[in-house]
């Protein structure tokens, strides 16, 4: 180069002087410009390469295949279907897509299940994430308490789903976390009081930095953190967060809104069966009554609620689902050479049961497990390898032998 010419951009041209910063290197030179430039082009090709990754490893379905899928598993409830199967595919949409030169940026659906107990509301989340081919987690929210108590820190959750996904932080990134019983952390109450409510209105405060998309530091293992640890940072910004909760007693709220708005002879009664499922008027408003503060609910935008199973709701679940109980534990005989065979009348009986003690689905198992239990510890005892095919018959007269006195007592405290 000569001595009076000035120093240009090997990649622009540009002259030293029209620059602020101009790079030197062995054969040339750079400016600010188009190191700027450069740092662009990276970070576009590399969204897309995430992109294309995510695509590849998601098994994305439309939200009327999602909900074909979810059918199989799961009886009724469709309306909770459709409205997680939109979230869910919005949601993996956002995240799968390229990056664009626009401002619109989409922000994530995180969902709220409100419904009694055994209605199906873990079973959505956790068939949604098989489905889907993602990492899931389940974290109960009545042993999480705020930072510096005893019980589990909000970033337990994250190492739950770090450790979901096998250690890989890109699958965990993108996964799908369910908090359960999210009404027990409901505000105590509106009076002031001389001691902080940890595990309340303190881990829905905590719970706001996992919603908002930040970088959080969870231990890898577990546990709570120790200055000494070295932490594993996972980006929550493309995690879905699905709550549920059965809000026991947020029907009286419902109830005394909707009468509220109507007064004096204009007042319609409310029917049976609109008593009997109040939930489906469920909106945020009820559940910042509740207890759940504005801020936490105003990151969970969709709202869904679920039905209170009918009779013939639970007869269906009994038999009909791909993992029905029935075929569970006609599978688990198979396995000793039994058939077994369920009677109409043992089947009623059971529901029947399951509708008196409120248990809803998750009853169900229960009154099964009472009645199948000396079955399952005598026979594995007296079968012999290879011996000749036999048949259990489980009647009405079967199942009344079973459930004793015992078992309905135990039914009754659960």
């Amino acid at each position: 180069m000569k001595e009076n010419e000035e120093i240009k951009c090997s990649f622009c041209g540009r002259k030293k002087s029209d620059v602020d910063l101009m790079i030197g290197g062995l054969t040339g030179h750079i400016c600010n410009n188009c190191v700027e430039q450069a740092i662009k082009i990276i970070r576009e090709e590399s969204d897309d390469q995430l992109s294309q990754t995510l695509s590849k490893d998601i098994d994305l379905l439309r939200p009327s295949e999602i909900k074909k899928h979810l059918d199989k598993y799961i009886i009724d409830q469709d309306q909770a279907k459709k409205v997680l199967a939109v979230a869910v595919y919005n949601h993996f949409k956002r995240i799968t897509q390229p990056a664009d030169d626009d401002d619109v940026e989409i922000e994530k659906s995180n969902i709220v299940l409100v419904g009694r107990t055994g209605t199906g509301k873990t079973l959505l989340a956790k068939t949604i994430a098989k489905i889907l081919n993602v990492p899931f987690c389940i974290a109960d929210a009545t042993v999480l308490t705020e930072a510096g108590y005893v019980g589990e820190d909000v970033e337990a959750i994250l190492s739950r789903l770090y450790q979901a996904a096998d250690g890989d932080v890109k699958a965990a990134e993108r996964g799908i976390v369910f908090i359960d019983e999210i009404d027990k952390t409901a505000r105590k109450g509106d009076n002031a009081s001389i001691t902080r409510d940890v595990s309340g209105e303190g881990v829905q405060q905590a719970l706001l930095k996992l919603l908002e998309g930040n970088v959080v530091g969870i231990p890898p293992q577990g546990g709570r953190k120790h200055p000494e640890q070295k932490l594993v940072q996972i980006d929550t910004k493309n995690i879905l967060f699905v709550c549920g909760g059965a809000f026991d007693g947020i029907e009286r709220i419902i109830e005394k809104r909707r009468n509220s708005q109507t007064i004096g002879y204009g007042k319609k009664p409310t029917s049976r069966e609109e008593k009997e499922n109040l939930l489906r008027y469920v909106t945020p408003a009820d559940l910042k009554s509740y207890g759940l503060i504005p801020e936490l609910i105003g990151r969970f935008p969709v709202l869904s609620h679920l039905n209170p199973l009918e009779r013939d709701a639970l007869k269906r679940i009994l038999t009909e689902p791909t993992n029905s109980l029935i075929k569970q534990y006609e599978k688990l005989f198979d396995l000793e050479n039994i058939e077994l065979v369920f009677k109409e009348s043992a089947l009623d009986i059971i529901v029947d049961k399951a509708m008196e003690f409120k248990l809803g689905a998750r009853g169900l198992r229960s009154i099964c497990e009472a009645v199948m239990l000396d079955a399952m510890y005598e026979i594995p005892s007296t079968r012999k390898p290879g011996g000749k095919r036999e048949k259990l018959v489980v009647d009405e007269e079967y199942v009344q032998k079973h459930l004793n006195q015992s078992a309905l007592e135990k039914l009754k405290a659960a």
